[in-house]
């Protein structure tokens, strides 16, 4: 196995990790370091799939507990039902938008400009937001109602335009429909996770001929550097938001996709799908 290969892998992995619970969207970043480390073929399809996989399950294990709880008090806890009924009221708007788009979208946004303007754009629209005077009326996940969730879908379905940003999206569209900092980040933790698990067989079912067993360990040393990355970031940003808003988050994707434009249109780097 190359081990240049090997190392791209390694530090996608750790890009996906890093950054697909942080509100500068993870799909884009793939796109953008995947171009710059000439990582764009076929196999890169299933890879990235495949560490997306991992962050997502660095969730599951993070709030197993709380997701144990559900799955155990479906058939008779009214509180666990309410709590997976808001979790498919919140799914639906992407699942449904996502299979009628989702081919379209792959086939013309997914490429590093693209991405670069969503990422500006996702900045300033953060930045305003942030400066806004919002007055929370829901503190907790248990007094969300399923409009509260609807929105937040809604919200969340934004984020097939790569750049714009899952939680990104998720979290600033919590606030904004009365939500608390806390209870939108972990709302948008949990709906994360049949979000990305719907995501991840849908492209594992169009992409099937593209496994492969010799590339099992490139998949490998993804997927454990995206679900430990995966669990340190989210440890670090429900932290981070009981005390801080997403202000430097915005900047960061202004700069970054000012810098891809930039290294474009100046013919610094050749960006590729």
């Amino acid at each position: 196995m190359d081990p240049i290969l090997l190392l791209k892998a390694l530090f996608l992995g750790i890009v996906e990790g890093l950054t697909e619970f942080l509100p500068i969207s993870s799909t884009g970043h793939l796109i953008i370091v995947g171009s710059l480390l000439d990582y764009t073929n076929e196999q890169s399809k299933v890879f990235k799939i495949v560490i997306q996989l991992g962050a997502i399950l660095a969730v599951c294990w993070d709030f197993r507990e709380r997701i144990g709880k559900a799955l155990g008090g479906l058939g008779s806890d009214p509180v666990q039902q309410r709590f997976a009924g808001l979790l498919l009221t919140g799914f639906l708007p992407a699942a449904v938008l996502g299979l009628l788009f989702h081919s379209t979208i792959k086939t013309y946004l997914f490429n590093p400009l693209s991405v670069a303007g969503a990422l500006i754009v996702g900045g300033f629209l953060i930045l305003y937001i942030e400066r806004k005077a919002y007055h929370p009326r829901v503190n907790s996940i248990d007094d969300m109602r399923w409009p509260d969730a609807l929105k937040v879908g809604f919200a969340q379905a934004m984020a097939m335009f790569p750049g714009t940003s899952r939680s990104g999206a998720t979290i600033m569209g919590g606030l904004i429909f009365g939500l608390s900092r806390k209870t939108a980040t972990e709302f948008s933790f949990f709906l994360a996770i049949p979000t990305m698990f719907a995501a991840t067989v849908y492209d594992v079912y169009k992409n099937w001929s593209l496994l492969h067993m010799a590339d099992l360990p490139v998949f490998a040393i993804g997927f454990v550097a995206s679900f430990v990355a995966a669990m340190l970031t989210v440890k670090a940003l429900l932290r981070y938001v009981s005390n801080h808003d997403f202000t430097v988050f915005a900047w960061y994707r202004i700069v970054f996709g000012v810098v891809v434009l930039l290294t474009a249109e100046m013919g610094w780097v050749e960006w590729t799908a």
